[in-house]
C-alpha cells in the first residue's frame, strides 16, 4: 500500500449524533458537516435509518404516522435492515477511503428507541445489530442532551412522525436509555448540554473536534 493510501485511512473518521427529536440535532448535524469541511475533511453525510435509495423507502415506512399497528420487532427489523443497507453500501466504504463520515443516529438510537423506550431489551438489540452491522460503532458520537418535555416544547406545532407522536412515557424511557448508555460509553459519547442556545452547544462541539484534530493542517 503507498504511503498516501496509508495516510488516508489513518484519517478515517466515523461520528455520529443522537439525541431526542426537537433537542437541536439536526442543526448541529449541519454545523459539524461545515466544520468538517472546513478541516479539509472529505465528508459523507448520511442519516439512518435512510442514507441509500434502500434505507429511505425503509425510513417512510418506520415513520408513516398512519402505520400505528406496526408491531415493535417489525420496527426493529425494518431499522437494522436500513442501517446493514447503509453500512455495507455507504458507510464502510467510505471509510476505507480515509474519508469521515457523519451520520444522523445510528445503533444508539435502536438502543435508546427500540431497546429501552419499547422495551424489547438491549441485549436483544445488540445482538441484531452485530448481525447486521459486524460489531460496527462510531469513533465519536455527540449526544445533544435535551429532556422531553424540553423537546416537545420545541417541536410544537411541528408536523410529527410516528415516533414523535408517542407518549410522553415512551419519550422518558428512550431518555432514560440515552442517559444509561452517555454513562456507560464516556470514551466514545460526548454529553453535550442543549438547554444553551445554537453558538453555545456548537462551541462545546467544536471543543472536542479541535482536540481530536489537533496537530492537523487545515
Amino acid at each position: 500500500m503507498a504511503e498516501a493510501d496509508k495516510e488516508d485511512m489513518n484519517k478515517a473518521l466515523f461520528i455520529t449524533v443522537e439525541g431526542m427529536d426537537g433537542s437541536g440535532k439536526t442543526t448541529q448535524f449541519k454545523l459539524i458537516e461545515e466544520y468538517l469541511v472546513s478541516r479539509g475533511r472529505d465528508v459523507v453525510a448520511v442519516r439512518d435509518p435512510g442514507g441509500t435509495r434502500i434505507g429511505e423507502r425503509i425510513r417512510n415506512i418506520i415513520l408513516d404516522p398512519h402505520l400505528h399497528e406496526m408491531d415493535y420487532i417489525t420496527e426493529l427489523m425494518l431499522c437494522a435492515s436500513s442501517r446493514a443497507q447503509l453500512v455495507r453500501q455507504i458507510i464502510k466504504p467510505a471509510l476505507s477511503e480515509g474519508k469521515t463520515v457523519l451520520c444522523d443516529r445510528f445503533i444508539d438510537s435502536n438502543i435508546a428507541y427500540q431497546g429501552y423506550g419499547r422495551d424489547i431489551g438491549v441485549d436483544e438489540i445488540i445482538r441484531v445489530n452485530n448481525l447486521i452491522s459486524e460489531n460496527f460503532n462510531p469513533d465519536i458520537t455527540f449526544f445533544f442532551n435535551l429532556s422531553p418535555g424540553e423537546a416537545v416544547k420545541r417541536r410544537k406545532n411541528q408536523a410529527c412522525d410516528r415516533m414523535e407522536n408517542e407518549d410522553m412515557a415512551f419519550h422518558e424511557k428512550v431518555y432514560a436509555g440515552y442517559l444509561k448508555l452517555a454513562y456507560d460509553n464516556p470514551e466514545r459519547i460526548v454529553n453535550i448540554d442543549c438547554t444553551k442556545d445554537i453558538e453555545s452547544v456548537f462551541k462545546d462541539v467544536s471543543d472536542v473536534l479541535d482536540k481530536k484534530f489537533k496537530g492537523e493542517a487545515v
